[in-house]
Formats: structure tokens, sequence, C-alpha cells
């Protein structure tokens, strides 16, 4: 070994450890660590099984910390042990350490760990600096992958794989499996893609994994189920007395057709992956397992076979695309067969319409159209047209055209969310799928497709069609733009009779909208205590953002820096008087969790770092620091940020306990529900609710009754309308519905609530208000 590189503090060296050490150095095993030894002619050799993030201890010096895992033929009762490493060390390993990394540390000094009773782990840990002699050595090893890929060397370099009966928590491992079930990728709260497959193999346990990635096409490309996937480095954590897997440092994955006999290509986005005749044996033993014990026919069906009320998967081409809405897009597909049903057609303007127009009207009797809503508006925008498709879990929904109640059409729609799978994923032309079905659409005969006119092209285009909200209008001038929940027992009742009657009373009534307030949506949005039935306005932004830099001004206290149950880091601003950030990463077990699963608790962020930081990680806290301690800001602030949502708590009723309170959540497997975390804190959570007055009229009489609701009327969560524009436009959209700008009295649709009477007291005088209840918007305006 070069003299001079033997000089540095941390070598990254290739080959076998210990055929590259220095000769005068020995191993040690943890067996026979114990303070007041000479250790700096001994050497300890594990895998980094996890590590935190570099940070500075209250004198400045640099600080790293990672858990090292001894081999498996140790004889060591306990086969974990913590290691500090602190100035230059710590700087330079924090850098260039991953998760999976094979590590040697010499001349270290050991030391009595504080936290052994809490972690499991050694009773001491090993302390590493350059002043005390200490040297550190990363093993990496030649193979097949990339540059980039060897920072990150994996767990397993000859690549074992573990049956799913053999996985253990807290281990990171290579896995074959077949898709039991799976979701196509879809954008989770945060930034990245998301996607859920459940796996399983001979041993007849399954493991289902949650995948995250910013890159859509890192995450496996399965496109049904009984696809053979192959996942190296995904971490295992065990939830519930289950074992889940989860994305981490290296993650990479392989997918394979599972048909028998097919030919074993395997998708992925990566250039450079090592597979072997091993694995290929691997993969045609799992086909032939899955074959026999896995039901792998899912609900596909073609065009020629669909049934009303059905749930199925459709493989298509996409000819035609447009917006409709905020909240819908459309989607015009065909597969060469014809739909035995009449089917509807969503009239849209020419110029919206995207796709060779000449080919959309030669195909005009094989085409049908697809509404996709909210999460895959998105997806579905982003579609070329001519691409192959397969769409999962479509719904048909038979509906009858209002003015000839005896005609009947078939509705097709991808709804919103990922449940059952729901969701599109694009095909490729080498798909096996796709090749057949380009083969069967070349050989279609479209003259003789267009000389067969139906009802679904002609006579219908006269009986349905637009899905503006006029046609809506239209509707439900007979048909209520709104259902009820319960009580479907009462009769209903004339208003000039309720407004007659005692107090208090619930009532069935049948009424047209008149007038609502307030005019601008989101200003209905408000605060409710429950417990003290209080309402208040949102706070403004800017006024958190006034808060945040005011508690910015004092400096992070380094005392409550690191404690047992959080990890903490700090990091300087640029330009800005020195400003300081103090990240706290509240652990569970010792362990930090991936960055979706993490709280943290944040001191000297402006609002704008704030809101970055809650695109990354969970939850966040905002606090400041005292001398004993860190607590929480004013209740004027959010006590919890979670996505976009801010979660405020009430002055009044709240009794705040000690941000220490939060440690009893860390022990246990935390989910950190925002009604917990309140609960731990002694705080009284405030409500997000929609708080409107509907002026109703039945011709009767009128009367202004008061929705006061979550997200049951409009089924929109009202914690997020606020932040989501396409929220507001849903919103706008059901209100042009309800209440249609410019029509007369006679002319608007008719709403079926419930409403109660109560009394209310104004000074000395009593007051008889209305409250709408179990009550909702129809399905179709929705």
């Amino acid at each position: 070994m070069d003299q001079n590189k033997a000089a540095m503090p941390v070598q990254v060296i290739d080959g076998v450890p210990e055929t590259l050490l220095p000769s005068h150095l020995q191993k040690v095993d943890l067996k026979y660590l114990q303070m007041g030894c000479d250790q700096a002619n001994k050497y300890f050799q594990g895998t980094v099984i996890l590590s935190y993030p570099l940070t500075k201890l209250g004198n400045g010096t640099e600080f790293f910390k990672i858990v090292l895992q001894e081999s498996e033929n140790s004889c060591s009762k306990t086969s974990t042990i913590n290691v500090l490493f602190f100035g230059r060390l710590a700087d330079d390993c924090g850098k260039v350490v991953h998760q999976g990394d094979t590590m040697v540390v010499a001349g270290f000094n050991v030391a009595k760990s504080p936290s052994a009773n809490e972690d499991d782990r050694h009773c001491c840990h090993l302390e590493v600096a350059e002043d005390a002699g200490s040297t550190v050595y990363i093993y990496t090893k030649p193979s097949t992958v990339t540059a980039s890929e060897t920072a990150s060397m994996p767990v397993a370099p000859k690549y074992t794989y573990t049956p799913l009966n053999h996985l253990k928590g807290g281990t990171i491992v290579n896995l074959y499996g077949a898709v039991k079930f799976f979701k196509p990728p879809y954008i989770s709260k945060g930034t990245d893609y998301c996607s859920v497959v459940t796996i399983v193999d001979q041993s007849n346990v399954k493991l289902t994994c949650t995948l995250f990635n910013g890159n859509l096409d890192a995450l496996p490309k399965i496109y049904k189920i009984g696809d053979i996937v192959r996942f190296h480095r995904i971490k295992i954590r065990e939830y519930n007395e289950q074992m889940q897997g989860i994305t981490g440092i290296g993650f990479a994955s392989l997918t394979f057709d599972g048909t028998v006999g097919a030919p074993i290509v395997p998708r992925t986005s990566s250039k450079s992956y090592s597979f072997t005749e091993e694995e290929q044996k691997t993969i045609e033993e799992l086909r032939m397992w899955a074959a026999s014990n896995l039901s792998v026919c899912g609900p596909t069906a073609k065009l020629s076979g669909v049934q009303p009320m059905l749930f199925f998967d459709l493989t298509c081409q996409l000819v035609g695309k447009a917006e409709v809405d905020g909240s819908s897009f459309l989607l015009k597909v065909w597969d060469g067969t014809k739909c035995p049903y009449p089917s509807w057609k969503v009239l849209v303007e020419e110029s919206d319409l995207e796709g060779d127009k000449v080919l959309i009207h030669q195909l005009r009797n094989l085409i049908v159209d697809i509404l996709v809503y909210d999460n895959h508006v998105k997806l579905a925008k982003s579609l070329k047209v001519g691409s192959f498709l397969r769409i999962y879990s479509l719904h048909t929904k038979q509906a009858s055209a209002e003015n000839q109640p005896d005609v009947s059409y078939v509705e097709f729609h991808l709804h919103g969310g990922t449940c059952y799978g729901r969701g599109i994923r694009v095909l490729p032309e080498n798909n096996p799928d796709v090749k057949e079905l380009k083969a069967f659409m070349d050989s279609v005969n479209l003259t003789e497709s267009q000389n067969v006119e139906s009802m679904s092209s002609m006579e219908l285009d006269g009986i349905f069609g637009s899905l503006s909200y006029q046609s809506y209008s239209e509707r439900c001038q007979q048909l209520s733009v709104t259902v009820l929940t319960d009580h479907q027992h009462l009769d209903d009742t004339a208003l000039n009779t309720i407004l007659n009657s005692a107090v208090p009373q619930q009532y069935r009534i049948r009424a047209k909208l008149r007038t609502f307030k307030p005019q601008k949506l989101y200003q209905s949005v408000k605060l409710y205590c429950s417990k003290c039935n209080s309402l208040q306005e949102v706070p403004d932004g800017d006024d958190f953002d006034l808060i945040l830099r005011d508690c910015a001004a004092t400096a992070p206290n380094p005392e409550v820096h690191n404690s047992l149950w959080y990890d903490s880091a700090v990091w300087d601003t640029e330009n800005q008087g020195q400003r300081k950030i103090a990240v706290h990463f509240v652990k569970h077990d010792e362990l930090l969790q991936e960055p979706e699963d993490t709280l943290i608790m944040v001191q000297g962020g402006t609002l704008k770092e704030i809101r970055k930081l809650s695109r990354r990680f969970k939850c966040i806290i905002p606090v400041r620091s005292t001398k004993e301690d860190l607590e929480l800001l004013d209740l004027s602030a959010p006590f919890l940020l979670q996505g976009k949502i801010w979660h405020y708590g009430c002055k009044q009723c709240s009794n705040q306990k000690t941000i220490q309170s939060l440690s009893s959540l860390a022990e246990e497997e935390p989910s950190w529900e925002p009604t917990e975390i309140a609960r731990v804190l002694g705080i009284e959570p405030l409500q997000y609710v929609f708080v409107m007055k509907f002026t109703l009229d039945d011709g009767t009489g009128a009367l202004d009754a008061y929705l006061f609701d979550y997200e049951k009327f409009f089924q929109i969560p009202a914690s997020e309308v606020l932040t989501s524009s396409l929220l507001q436009e849903k919103m706008e959209m059901i209100m042009k519905i309800l209440r249609p700008p410019g029509t007369k009295l006679d002319d608007l649709p008719w709403l079926e609530c419930f409403i109660r009477s109560y009394n209310v007291k104004d000074g000395m005088e009593q007051q008889v208000c209305y409250q709408i209840f179990d009550t909702m918007v129809a399905e179709d305006v929705i």
C-alpha cells in the first residue's frame, strides 16, 4: 500500500481489508472489548447499518455517529456498537460513509455508552479522533455497478437473496418475489413518486413494500399481477408484528414478465446492473410457482366484454385527450373492439381536444371516452397521444338520459385515489401485450366499422353529451344535486311550516339555493374548537413568518441539543447576519427514521425554509430554546406542520406541557398523528371547518340555514382547500352547479337536505337558527 496514502486518517480502499491493513494491527471482537485496555494496535471491523446527520457539538467540534454491526459469524452476544467520530474524522467520514459500507476502525478509545440500556447495543462505544491516532478504512469491492453506485456499497456484495419467511426487522436485504398486488406510481404528499407493491415467494409469506423516489423511472416497472421483481438493498422494518419493506440508500430494482416461458428481459432504467444464470433459474422457478399458486388473472377486459357496474383493467391506445375542468380530464381510447353498450360522449371544445381529428372521426364507433379525476389528472395531462396505456380499476357506470328514461348508456370513470391499485401506466412498445394489441388493431376493418352506425354515435349524440355545469343544471332541474346520508324515512316538510313550528326540531326539505355567503369561497374556511365551541379566522402566513423571524433573532442553545430521543444538527445561513438554523430529528429506538416517517423540530428557520423542509419530512414542530429545554412557540403559530396543512391549538382550552412529553410517542412505533401529538403536548386542537350561510326557498317560504362541515358536504377536506388551487376550483364548480349564476329561481336545481332548528341566545332575546346536517353533494356533481 502507498505510504502517503497510509498516512491519511480516512481511506477508501479496494480489496479484502485483512490483506491491506498494516501488519501490526490485530482484530478485536465485541466480546473482548472493555475499557481501560490499550487499543492503539487494535482494529474493529463491521458493516454500517445506521448513520446519523453530521453535526457540531456545543464547542463547535464536528461530530458524527454511526452504528456498526459485527460479522454474522461473530460469537459475541451483542452484535452492534455505536461509533462516535470527532473533529476532522467526523467531517471526512460524514461525507463518504453510506449505509451498507464495510468499515475498519483502528486506534480507537473505548468508553461507557450512556444509551446502552435504551438501544440494546454494546455497553461501550468507540470514540474515534485524529488527535488520538485513529484511522478509518472504508472497504469497497469491485463490481459491475457504476462509479456513482460504488459510493454506497451494497449490503450483500455477492447478492445473496433472503426468502420472505426469513426477514428480520432492522436489516437491509436483497429479495425476489412475485407481485400479488401493486399500485402504479403516484405523486405522494411530498415531491416524490410512490408505489406500493405486495410480493410473495415459495414460502407463501407476503411482504408489502412502500417505495419512494423523485425519479418516476427509478421505481419498479410493474405492469400486472404476477410480474417478478428483484429488489436490492431494501430496508426491512417490523410494524404491528408484520414485516414491511421501504426504500433506502442504494435501493435498486429489476422487473420481469411473470408469464411462464416469456423471454427473461429485465425492465429497468439503470444502464448498469448484474444478472447471473443462477438468477435466471430463480426467475423461472418463481414463475412456475406463481402460475400454480398465485391468481395472476386480474380483472382485465376488452371493451367488447365490458358490463355496467364493472371494475376492470383496460389495455388500450390513447387517440385523444382534453381538459374538462380543474378536477377531471378526458381520455379517448380504443382497443380494436367495440363496446356492446351505447357509451357516453363527453363534449369539449374542438380547440381543446388534442389528437388527430381525422383519426378520431374514423374510429368514432370504436372509441370510448374516459373521465379521470383528482390525483390522476396530472399524469393524464402528460400522456402522449398514440401511447399505449394500461388503466387499472376502471369503473363502468350505467346511466339514463334525462329526456328519454328508457335509453341507457355506459360511462367510464377512473376515480380519484389509489385504492384497489387505481391508476394509469404507460406501456412500452416492446411489451408483449402491446405487440398483441397492435397486431389485432392492424387487422380491424375500419371501413366496416364506420358503416355500422350505432346508437352511441348517432341518436345518443342528441340525447346526452356535454359535461359543463350548464348541462348539469339542466339535468338537476328535476333531480336533486344533493343527497341524504341518513333519515331517509322522513317526509319532506314545507319551509313555511318549519318557520311556524316549535324549536328544536329536525326536518327533511326540498328547496332551491337562492343565495349563499361568503361569495369568496376561501373565506368560508374557519378554525373551530370543539371544547369551547369558538370559531376563529385562519391566521395569515405572514403572521407566522413574523413569529418565526422574531424567534430566529435568538441563537439556538447548544446545551439542549442531542438528547436521548432526538439528534440535533445546526446550519449557518449565508449573508443573513450569522443566523443559525437548528433541526432536531426525533428518533425511535435510538434510530433515525426515513424522512417521510420523521418528525423534526425546527428552530431559527424562516417560513420559506420550513415550507421546503415540510416537503421532505412527515411533520415539523416549530420550537425555540430556553436555558433548560426546547419549547413550543405561542399558539398564535401552528404547533405542527404536516405537508401543506398547518395545525393550530386553542389558546383558551390548551394546557401546554413540555416538549419532553413527545418522547413518550417516540418510544413506540410513532405514526405522528396530529391528534396524538396534540394530546401529549396538552394542546386542544382546532379543526378546519366550512361555515356558510345558505338562503333556501321552496316556494312556500325562505329561511337561512348554516352549513357547518368538515369535509362531508362537499367531499373536500376543509383542512386542504386553502392550499390547493385544484380543490378551490372544484369547490367553485360545485357551487356554480348548486347556484348557477344568472339563473332565475324557477330554473335553479333542487337541493334535498336535512336541517335542524335550535335556539341561540342573543343578549336577552332568543333567536331561532337552522343548520344543515347529514347531507352531501351528489356524486355526479362531484
